[in-house]
């Protein structure tokens, strides 16, 4: 699923970043990588998601999250 389609509070992993090179430079440079996982902090109506990975909080716009494949973590009990 594409981010901007996960739920508020989820962690997810991300599974593929498929965005321009320049930005997907810049996502990695900021640490969003495959295999990266990444929480769901808010969404908005337009497309914009709030996420936190690696402990920092990114704001990314529509086009990008978009971009961004996830799928569900799964907890290793």
């Amino acid at each position: 699923m594409k981010l901007h389609e996960g739920d508020i509070g989820k962690t997810y992993i991300v599974y593929s970043v498929m965005v321009k090179d320049a930005i997907t430079r810049r996502l990695e440079a900021l640490g969003v990588n495959e295999m990266t996982p990444v929480t769901l902090l808010n969404k908005k109506g337009s497309g914009t998601v709030i996420i936190k990975v690696r402990g920092t909080r990114l704001a990314l716009g529509r086009k990008i999250s978009e971009g961004i494949e996830i799928k569900e973590e799964t907890s290793h009990e």
